[in-house]
């Protein structure tokens, strides 16, 4: 890999997490008011979703920022692809790159499939 290669990879790594950890932070908000009165205990915001729909979510935000990974090893391995110039190592390691995303998403498309048949089959066993 070359030099610009390896700095745009680095670059959507450290975009990608940051966008995941800025679109899951939640605001806090400070109370004045510490004793332990009801409307502390209640006022907490610890929320009342049931579990399982709490898990749903975690594992579909999970599997969706692995699914744009894999989206971006895909496009890597395409423009590494588009920029060989007929360089047959280059052409190489971009289709390795493009198998690996390819491989990767079908990975996370039957976890997605399989995690949501199990989470339905669950929620409704159990309500």
């Amino acid at each position: 890999m070359n030099k610009t290669l390896k700095h745009l990879v680095s670059f959507a790594v450290i975009a990608v997490f940051a966008f995941g950890i800025l679109a899951i932070a939640q605001p806090a908000s400070a109370q004045l008011n510490v004793g332990l009165n009801d409307s502390n205990v209640t006022g907490i915001g610890l929320g009342s979703k049931d579990p399982k729909a709490i898990a749903n979510y975690v594992i579909k935000l999970a599997l969706g920022f692995l699914g744009l990974i894999a989206v971006v090893i895909c496009l890597i391995g395409g423009f590494k692809w588009m920029t060989a110039a007929g360089n047959e190592e280059q052409v190489g390691e971009a289709k390795k790159l493009l198998g690996a995303g390819l491989i990767g998403l079908v990975i996370i498309l039957t976890a997605y499939g399989l995690s949501t048949y199990v989470i339905t089959q669950l929620m409704s066993a159990t309500s």
